[in-house]
């Protein structure tokens, strides 16, 4: 079997001002640290509309699509913004998560990874924030379970931030479960270990300030790999931001290049316990481009070696 990278060069076409963290050379950098790899390479589709109403109502999608400029730039929050090519890009995004999902269900792959951008893990139901427009992994959960019939879905998001909007779109539905490390307090303001969600399925494992490797891992050994394991998913799905890394100027995590080549190691051996080692995994933060290509290519070559293996 073989890893499946599914990018679109429209993603590179989604531009924010000159400084701003969620740049265009983000996914430059990954792509080249990606190149030569043995990989399918995959063109993410546009979404279709069903997977787009999965999570988002359609007065939302039709406000973003208002939004979107002809000219310039239009800012939707402190730090979210549109140019004349993010409706495409965000359209790429979560069609590239809900075809992964496809290409992974189908038995085509053994697991994949969608190099996309913007991200999507803090976008709520009517909310575009944090650089996210659409919920893409949430999107991708949704078309699991609603479009595949699968019974469980568990989500798994190691982002230095907390996955505020794939938890505000996940947490009504019992067959999906959202896992969430992240530093706290911190930015958005949610992710408390008290948020637990309607049907139990939310865990939030709050990591503070200067927490390093140990603990990170410490986290994942008691907390996290039990949860998943005891939800029995048909799918694992993975919100990859690479920002806990020490090196991110955004946060204050200290984790190290193998610990997500760890994390993915333990991530995928659940897969291959309760899945088949049925596993997506989605770009979401990272912001030192250095540190990001080199955690993204840590992460991509585990997927490999377990889809080959």
């Amino acid at each position: 079997m073989t890893t499946a990278l599914i990018a679109h060069d429209d993603c590179l076409d989604h531009l924010t001002p000159r400084g701003h963290p969620e740049q265009v050379a983000r996914l430059s950098r990954i792509m080249d640290a990606l190149e030569g790899k043995e990989l399918r390479r995959v063109v993410a589709p546009l979404v279709a509309e069903d997977d787009l109403l999965r999570v988002h109502p359609r007065r939302y999608v039709e406000r973003i699509r208002a939004a979107a400029p002809v000219e310039g730039r239009t800012k939707l929050d402190a730090d979210t913004w549109m140019s004349p090519g993010s409706l495409q890009a965000a359209h790429r995004a979560a069609g590239g998560a809900v075809s992964a999902v496809d290409l992974v269900l189908s038995g085509e792959v053994g697991n994949a990874f969608v190099a996309i951008r913007p991200p999507g893990h803090h976008a709520e139901r009517e909310t575009p924030m944090g650089f996210c427009l659409f919920g893409n992994v949430a999107m991708a959960a949704k078309h699991a379970l609603d479009h595949h019939g699968l019974a469980r879905v568990a989500v798994v998001d190691f982002d230095v931030h907390h996955g505020n909007g794939t938890q505000d779109l996940l947490e009504d539905d019992a067959r999906a479960l959202f896992a969430s490390s992240h530093q706290f307090p911190f930015w958005p303001g949610t992710g408390a270990a008290d948020e637990t969600g309607p049907h139990d399925t939310i865990l939030n494992v709050p990591l503070a300030a200067g927490t390093g490797s140990d603990g990170f891992r410490s986290a994942y050994e008691e907390k996290v790999f039990p949860r998943v394991a005891a939800f029995r998913p048909e799918l694992i799905l993975v919100s990859a931001g690479f920002d806990a890394h020490r090196a991110d100027p955004l946060a204050d995590l200290r984790l190290e290049t193998e610990d997500f080549a760890w994390v993915t190691e333990r991530l995928c051996d659940l897969a291959d316990t309760h899945c088949g080692g049925r596993l997506v995994s989605c770009l979401e933060g990272g912001y030192d481009l250095d540190a990001l290509a080199e955690s993204v290519a840590a992460h991509v070559d585990v997927l490999i070696a377990r889809a080959e293996g």
